[in-house]
């Protein structure tokens, strides 16, 4: 295999582990508050990472202030996005929740227009424009405006936008490591303080089953994304992103019966279209910057 078919498989895979997490969350949903499902699946997850942070010898604590700085806004966004997703998720079918995910790399790439200062050309601005057409498709608000999932899914996606803005300024001397396992640890002590405002519920071997699942699906999506950057070209591997979609219409539809309309699908499939438009024109601008 070629490096780009390399880096193009462990991208799929790293989007079938997230979805399968997504699911494992939303069948525990009906059972367990979320606060109990964070802090549960965030001791296993972090004690994962943890343990891959010194096989990789990538953990690194002694930052100056300003990193650590970024790294407690990046934690406050990713806290903010989780619990948006998570609670969007135990409200709206799991192919609609990642359909309108999926224009994260549009609002990015905007977000970096009008925050950074970064150059868009009117192609991708189109596509921008054509893809929050195709979102609207997908969360379709009434007389009454968005649902209260679709508030929760479009919040959610405003939060990941910020997280990945911040790291785009993150220090270069800041170890990818580092970063994600503060966030780990950020969502688990949110989940612990939050779980005071609930009562946490009796668990059988289901429930530990499927966070304990989560929490693993969650560690091999990030070892797969970490794999991903290390080989082949990313502009190339990036548009398999969109593989998540496919497998959340798989598992949404083999474990919860549900299939998005007509209408949605319709919409999802106009986002990725944006969105892998959009890649490609970033990866002709980055060659023709560099030669």
């Amino acid at each position: 295999m070629t490096p780009n078919q390399t880096g193009a498989l462990l991208m799929t895979a790293a989007m079938a582990a997230y979805t399968f997490n997504d699911a494992l969350i939303k069948l525990t949903g009906g059972a367990l508050p979320l606060p109990q499902i964070l802090t549960i699946r965030g001791i296993a997850a972090s004690a994962l990472i943890y343990l891959l942070a010194l096989r990789l010898g990538g953990l690194r604590l002694r930052l100056p202030g300003r990193a650590w700085g970024m790294i407690g806004l990046r934690c406050a966004s990713e806290v903010a996005a989780t619990y948006l997703f998570l609670t969007a998720l135990m409200v709206m079918p799991i192919a609609n929740v990642t359909a309108v995910l999926q224009v994260l790399p549009l609002t990015v790439t905007l977000g970096a227009a009008l925050v950074l200062a970064e150059p868009v050309g009117w192609r991708r601005l189109a596509a921008i424009a054509a893809g929050f057409a195709g979102m609207l498709l997908i969360v379709r608000p009434g007389p009454d405006g968005f649902s209260e999932g679709s508030l929760y899914a479009l919040a959610s996606v405003a939060s990941i936008t910020a997280r990945d803005l911040v790291t785009r300024r993150m220090p270069p001397e800041v170890p990818s490591m580092t970063v994600t396992l503060s966030a780990s640890l950020s969502v688990l002590a949110f989940g612990l303080a939050s779980s005071a405002a609930v009562d946490w519920q009796p668990m059988g071997s289901r429930e530990w089953l499927a966070l304990l699942g989560a929490a693993l699906f969650i560690f091999a999506g990030y070892l797969c994304s970490v794999m991903t950057m290390r080989v082949g070209e990313i502009a190339a591997i990036a548009p398999f992103r969109y593989s998540g979609l496919l497998w959340a219409l798989i598992l949404g539809w083999l474990v919860f019966g549900e299939w998005p309309d007509l209408l949605t699908i319709a919409g999802a499939s106009i986002v990725a279209a944006a969105g892998i438009f959009t890649l490609y024109r970033e990866r002709r601008q980055a060659r023709r910057l560099r030669g």
